[in-house]
C-alpha cells in the first residue's frame, strides 16, 4: 500500500495539516458541515493533482481547459492523476440528457445506422443524421428541440366572456395601441361589443392568429384623435412575437411571454428528429422509442433485437452491430446496478439530482477501465434511499479492485462503515475546524471522544423518547395520477410531522413538491415561487381538509441568488439592520451618510474600481481568464471614505468578513441582527460569512438560510411546510439541529411534510408515508402509512432499513 503524503496544508480553514493517506483504498472524510473535509479532498489533493497534469499541457491547450488554483500547502507527495466526480447539477442546456452524459446516445446511434430497419425505398442513414443535435437530423421546424413556443386561445383569452372592447384579448398591448387595435377590428366590420365567445370561430382565429396586416382608414373620434389615420393591425400572435423579439424592453418582454406556452413540436412529436431517422426501427422500436423508455425496459429491448442481429447474415455490418448493442447493454447493466433502471437515456439533464448525475458519472468511469488514478468523490450517497446506496457501495468496491483509490467525502455512516480508512476533520466548523482529529482505521475513532461523527456512528447514548403527535387534521388526495403514480389516494395528516420515504424515483418528490403544492396554491389563490415556471396542470380526482391550511412555504435548494452579489446577510434582510447600525455612527452622521452608502451595490459607497465587486477579471495572453482582488480596494468592495467609519473598531466590509459564529458575539446587543444570526446559527450555519455569495452556497446551505429566514418570522396563522430532502448534505450532528428546528415549528402549530432518506430524520416523525416499492415504472404505489415504529415493523425496503437504523440506537429514555 503506497501513500499520499500532505504536509503543511491550509486551503482555506486548513490549520496547516500534515497528514499521510493510504492508497487503493476507499477513504472517507468526515466531520461537520464546514469542518474543512472538502477543503482536504478537493481544494487540496484534487487541486494539485489537476495543477499538476496541467503542467504538462501546451499553454495554448491550458487556456481551453477548465482550471482549478494551485492549493495553498508546503507539500505532497504520491499523488496519483485524480478524477472528480461532484455534487453538480446538470448544465443549463436543453440539449444534454442522460444518452449525452453516458454517450450511450452516441452508441445508440451508431446502432440504428448499422443494423436498423429501414422502410421500403429508405437510403441509408449515417449515426448523426438520428441525433437532434445535428443539421442532418434536427427537425427543420423546431431545431432538434423537440418543443416549440406558441401562443394558445385559453392564454391571449383568459376570460371569453369578455368584449373586444373590455379587453377580451389580454395580449394586446394597453393604451393608446389597443385602443388603436380595437379601432381597427371595428373597421374591419367585426363587433368589438359582442362577448368574445359569441364571435364566429373564423373571426376569432383570424384575429388571434393571422399573419395578415391590412390597413384600416381610422375616423376621427372625440377624445382620442382629431384627424383620421391609416392604422395597421397586428393579430395577437404577431404582437406577440414581435415584442419578444424586437422589444428593447425586458418588462415588455416578460409580459409578452406570460402568454406564450412550449409544447411538443408538431411535426416531429417532441423528438427533435427528422421523419427519416423516425422510420427506421430495431426491435421494432424507433430511436425516439428507445430514447423514452425506462433504462431497465431499454436493456431487455436491445437483447431482444441482439438475438435478431445475431441470426440473421449480415457479415460484417451484424457482427459491428452485435459489439455495440452488447456495450450499450454492459453500460445500462451498470446503470441499473445503481439504482436509476427507473431513468430513459432522454432524461434532460436540467431535471437530474445531483446525486443522479454523480452515479450516471461513476457508471461511465466503471466502463473507462482507468487504472492507478485517485477517485474523489462528494457525497455519492446523497440523495439516496439506504436500499439504492448498497449498489453504489459495490461499485466503488470495483473501482477499489481495478486498481483505483476513492476518497470519498461523506456522511452516510453506512458509507463510512464501509471504508478502509477514515480521516476526520474538525472537531468543529469554520474557524472551530481545520484539524485532523483523526485519520486510520474506522474501529479506531471509536475512542476519539473529541470527534463529532465518533458519537453518531458508535452510538452510546440514549435519544430522548419522541412522543408522537395527534394530527389535528387531514388533507385528503383522490385519485393522483402524475408522472409515475396512478390512480393514488392518500391522507396527509395535519399537526404533525411527516415523512415521506422510498427508494429512489418511487414518486415521492411528486406528490409532496408538485401534487400536494399545487393543491394548496389552488386553494390559497397563490402563484408558483418561481416565475420561471409554471403552474401544473394536474389530475386529481378529490380534494378535502386544504381549507385548514393559511399559508405554504416550500422550503427547497434552489439557490439563494444568481449573482455574487446576492450573500447570507442581504438575502435574510440582516444587512439592513447592519447598514441602519453604521449610518447611525457619529462620524456617519456628521459625513451625512444614509444607510445606503453602506451597500456595495450602489454609487456612492462602493469601490468604483470594481463596481462592489471586491474583484476584477484578469485576461491571459494563452491563458484562461481569472478573477484578482481589487487593486483599489483590496477586495472590501467599498471606497476608503466609507471604511472610514467603524462600528467597535470594524469597518463594514470586516463585518461581511465575519463568519455567523463571530458576527452573533459582536451584534449580541443589537436586538434585529443578533435574532437573525441565533436562528443561523440554530440550523448549524454558524461557519458560514455573511458575504459569502450565493453562487458558493451549496443546496443544503441554501435550504437552511430559507428555513432560517421562516424561522425568524412570526406566526401567521397554519402553515404548511414543504421541504424535499432537507438533510441531504448534512453530517449527523447538523442533521439533529435542523430536526429539533422543524420541530419547533411543528409545536407552535404548523404542518411540516419531508421527503427523506435519512434515517434519524424518518424516525423523529410523527407519520410516514412510504412509496414504492421500486423506482419508475415499478413505484408510485403507497406501501405503507403509519408512525416509524408500525411502517418499521412492515415489509418493503424502507421497513427494512428502518427497522436496522431504529435496532442500533441504544434505548430511547423519556
Amino acid at each position: 500500500m503506497g501513500w499520499v503524503t500532505v504536509r503543511g496544508a491550509r486551503e482555506h480553514n486548513l490549520k496547516e495539516i500534515d497528514i499521510d493517506i493510504p492508497r487503493d483504498a476507499i477513504v472517507a472524510f468526515t466531520g461537520v458541515s464546514g469542518s474543512g473535509k472538502s477543503s482536504l479532498a478537493f481544494g487540496t489533493l484534487y487541486a494539485e493533482a489537476q495543477r499538476r497534469y496541467f503542467e504538462s499541457v501546451a499553454p495554448y491547450a491550458r487556456r481551453l481547459l477548465n482550471q482549478v488554483g494551485a492549493p495553498d500547502v508546503d507539500e505532497i507527495t504520491g499523488l496519483p492523476p485524480a478524477v472528480a466526480l461532484q455534487q453538480r447539477r446538470g448544465a443549463p442546456s436543453s440539449r444534454s440528457t442522460v444518452g449525452t452524459i453516458t454517450t450511450m446516445s452516441n452508441l445508440l446511434r451508431m446502432l440504428y445506422s448499422r443494423a436498423g430497419t429501414y422502410p421500403s425505398g429508405g437510403s441509408h442513414l449515417a449515426a448523426e443524421a438520428f441525433s437532434p443535435n445535428t443539421v442532418a437530423g434536427a427537425c427543420p421546424r423546431c431545431h432538434g428541440l423537440g418543443v416549440v413556443h406558441d401562443v394558445s386561445e385559453e392564454l391571449l383569452v383568459p376570460d371569453d366572456s369578455l368584449s373586444i372592447r373590455d379587453g377580451a384579448i389580454a395580449a394586446w398591448p394597453g393604451a393608446w395601441q389597443g385602443a388603436n387595435l380595437r379601432s381597427i377590428v371595428h373597421g374591419l366590420g367585426i363587433d368589438i361589443k359582442k362577448p368574445w365567445r359569441r364571435l364566429s370561430r373564423a373571426d376569432r382565429e383570424w384575429l388571434l392568429y393571422t399573419d395578415e396586416q391590412p390597413s384600416v382608414m381610422i375616423e376621427p373620434e372625440e377624445g382620442r384623435v382629431d384627424h383620421g389615420y391609416y392604422g395597421k393591425f397586428w393579430s395577437a400572435r404577431k404582437h406577440v412575437m414581435h415584442v419578444i423579439a424586437q422589444s428593447q424592453s425586458e418588462r415588455m418582454r416578460e409580459r409578452a411571454l406570460r402568454f406564450v406556452q412550449s409544447i411538443a413540436c408538431p411535426d416531429c412529436g417532441g423528438s427533435g428528429l427528422r421523419p427519416e431517422a423516425r422510420a427506421v426501427t430495431f426491435a421494432g422500436r424507433t430511436i425516439t422509442d428507445m430514447n423514452a423508455v425506462p433504462l431497465a425496459d431499454l436493456a431487455a429491448a436491445l437483447r431482444e433485437g441482439l438475438v435478431s442481429v445475431e441470426a440473421s447474415p449480415r457479415g460484417e455490418t451484424g457482427g459491428a452491430a452485435s459489439r455495440i448493442a452488447t456495450d450499450v447493454i454492459g453500460r445500462v447493466d451498470e446503470l441499473l446496478a445503481l439504482g436509476l433502471g427507473y431513468l430513459s437515456l432522454g432524461r434532460n439533464s436540467t431535471t437530474l439530482s445531483g446525486g443522479e448525475s454523480q452515479r450516471l458519472r461513476i457508471a461511465t468511469q466503471l466502463r473507462s477501465g482507468l487504472f492507478g488514478v485517485i477517485y474523489v468523490l462528494d457525497e455519492p450517497s446523497a440523495g439516496l434511499h439506504p436500499a439504492d446506496a448498497e449498489p453504489l457501495l459495490d461499485v466503488l468496491e470495483r473501482l477499489k479492485a481495478s486498481g483505483n483509490s476513492l476518497f470519498v467525502v461523506e456522511h452516510d455512516l453506512d458509507v463510512v462503515r464501509r471504508a478502509d480508512w477514515v480521516v476526520d476533520i474538525g472537531p468543529g466548523a469554520g474557524e472551530s475546524g481545520g484539524h485532523v482529529v483523526y485519520s486510520g482505521p474506522v474501529d479506531g475513532l471509536e475512542n476519539v471522544q473529541e470527534s463529532v461523527t465518533a458519537r453518531y456512528l458508535f452510538p452510546t447514548m440514549a435519544r430522548a423518547a419522541h412522543e408522537l403527535r395527534t394530527p389535528t387534521g387531514w388533507i385528503g388526495l383522490r385519485g393522483i395520477s402524475r408522472h409515475n403514480l396512478r390512480d393514488v389516494t392518500v391522507d396527509v395528516p395535519l399537526g404533525v410531522m411527516t415523512a415521506v420515504t422510498g427508494v429512489s424515483g418511487s414518486g415521492k418528490s411528486t406528490l409532496v413538491t408538485q401534487v400536494l403544492a399545487q393543491v394548496v396554491r389552488d386553494r390559497l389563490g397563490a402563484g408558483v415561487d418561481d416565475p420561471d415556471e409554471a403552474a401544473l396542470e394536474l389530475d386529481v380526482a378529490g380534494v378535502s381538509g386544504v381549507e385548514a391550511v393559511d399559508r405554504l412555504v416550500v422550503v427547497d435548494q434552489r439557490p439563494i441568488g444568481r449573482t455574487p452579489r446576492s450573500n447570507l446577510a442581504t438575502y435574510t434582510g440582516m444587512f439592513d439592520v447592519v447598514r441602519k447600525v453604521f449610518a447611525a455612527m457619529d462620524e456617519a452622521r456628521r459625513r451625512r451618510y444614509s444607510a445606503g452608502r453602506f451597500s456595495f451595490n450602489v454609487a456612492g459607497g462602493r469601490c468604483e474600481t470594481c463596481q462592489g465587486e471586491g474583484f476584477i477579471s484578469v485576461e491571459l495572453m494563452f491563458l484562461p481568464g481569472t478573477y484578482a482582488p481589487c487593486d483599489t480596494c483590496h477586495g472590501a468592495r467599498y471606497n476608503a471614505e466609507t471604511l472610514e467609519v467603524t462600528y467597535r473598531g470594524s469597518t463594514i466590509a470586516d463585518v461581511l468578513g465575519m463568519t455567523v459564529d463571530a458576527a452573533a458575539l459582536f451584534f449580541h446587543d443589537t436586538p434585529a441582527a443578533s435574532r437573525s444570526l441565533e436562528t443561523l446559527r440554530e440550523v448549524g450555519l454558524g461557519y458560514l460569512r455573511l458575504g459569502q455569495p450565493a453562487t458558493e452556497l451549496s443546496g443544503g446551505e441554501a435550504q437552511r438560510i430559507k428555513l432560517a429566514t421562516e424561522l425568524q418570522r412570526a406566526n401567521r396563522g397554519h402553515t404548511l411546510y414543504l421541504l424535499d430532502e432537507p438533510t441531504a448534505g448534512l453530517h449527523p450532528a447538523d442533521t439533529r439541529l435542523l430536526l429539533d428546528q422543524l420541530q419547533r415549528l411543528v409545536d407552535t402549530g404548523n404542518t411540516v411534510v419531508v421527503v427523506e432518506h435519512d434515517q434519524a430524520a424518518i424516525a423523529d416523525a410523527d407519520w410516514v408515508i412510504d412509496l414504492g416499492p421500486g423506482g419508475g415504472d415499478r413505484g408510485g404505489t403507497i406501501v405503507a402509512a403509519g408512525d416509524p415504529h408500525e411502517v418499521a415493523s412492515g415489509t418493503g425496503a424502507t421497513a427494512r432499513h428502518l427497522a436496522a437504523w431504529l435496532a442500533r440506537q441504544p434505548a430511547a429514555t423519556g
